[in-house]
C-alpha cells in the first residue's frame, strides 16, 4: 500500500473512531476499496468486491455506508436516476464527474475545479464556513454520441 493510500485510511479510521464509530475489519476493507478506486462505487460493486465480501454480507455494508455518510467520511452521489454511488471524501479535496446519459459510465473530471475560487468567495461574502460542493456534468461519452 502506498504511504497515500495509507494516509488517507488512517486519517478515515481514526476520523470514524473520533465520531463514535466502532473500527471493524470491514469498515477497513469498505474505506480501503473507496480510497484506491478511481471512480464511484455503487452497494453491489463494495458489497461484491474481494474484501468485504467474505467478511459481511450486503445489509450489514448498506448500514455502514449509511454510518460513514452521515459521519462525512464518504460521500452519496445520486447521479439522477442512476443507482446511488459513493466516493471517499477527504478534507479539501473535490470530486467532480462527467456522467454519459446513455450509457452510465462516470469519469473524474481531470481539470483544476472550476468552482473553488466561487466556494471562497462565497465562504468570505457569506459568513459560512465548511463549504463544500457536488459537480457533475451529463452528457454523452465519446462511445455513445
Amino acid at each position: 500500500m502506498t504511504s497515500d493510500i495509507q494516509e488517507r485510511l488512517d486519517w478515515a479510521v481514526q476520523t470514524c473512531s473520533d465520531r463514535g464509530l466502532r473500527r471493524t475489519n470491514a469498515m477497513r476493507h469498505l474505506l480501503k476499496e473507496l480510497i484506491t478506486s478511481k471512480k464511484p462505487k455503487t452497494l453491489a460493486d463494495l458489497s461484491e468486491s474481494e474484501g468485504l465480501r467474505d467478511l459481511c454480507d450486503r445489509v450489514t455494508v448498506f448500514r455502514l455506508l449509511g454510518r460513514l455518510v452521515e459521519k462525512k467520511v464518504i460521500r452519496r452521489l445520486g447521479f439522477h436516476e442512476r443507482a446511488a454511488y459513493y466516493v471517499f471524501s477527504y478534507p479539501d479535496e473535490c470530486n467532480d464527474y462527467l456522467v454519459c446519459t446513455d450509457c452510465g459510465k462516470i469519469e473524474p473530471l481531470n481539470i483544476a475545479c472550476p468552482v473553488e475560487t466561487l466556494e471562497e468567495e462565497v465562504m468570505k461574502n457569506s459568513g459560512f464556513s465548511g463549504l463544500y460542493h457536488e459537480l457533475e456534468f451529463y452528457g454523452q461519452c465519446p462511445a455513445c454520441a
